[in-house]
């Protein structure tokens, strides 16, 4: 897999796990699915950036975001 589509797919489960955290915490539960969200987005990241020559910087994520979404789009 290419590691700007890992990068994305990474940040999106490591984003859509919070309110999944939220909400086990607001009705007194453990967050077991949001803690595996939360480490699958994670390592998907950490392999991404791991993969890239240089890796990535903080500013070159939005285009990252813009250049993969290009892509499924075409």
């Amino acid at each position: 897999m290419d590691s700007d589509l890992l990068l994305v797919i990474g940040l999106m489960i490591a984003a859509l796990s919070i309110p999944s955290i939220v909400a086990a915490f607001s009705d007194s539960r453990a967050p077991r699915a949001a803690a595996v969200m939360l480490v699958l987005g994670g390592a998907l990241v950490l392999v991404a950036i791991m993969t890239k020559p240089g890796g990535y910087t903080a500013a070159q994520i939005p285009n990252v975001f813009a250049q993969v979404f290009a892509r499924l789009l075409n």
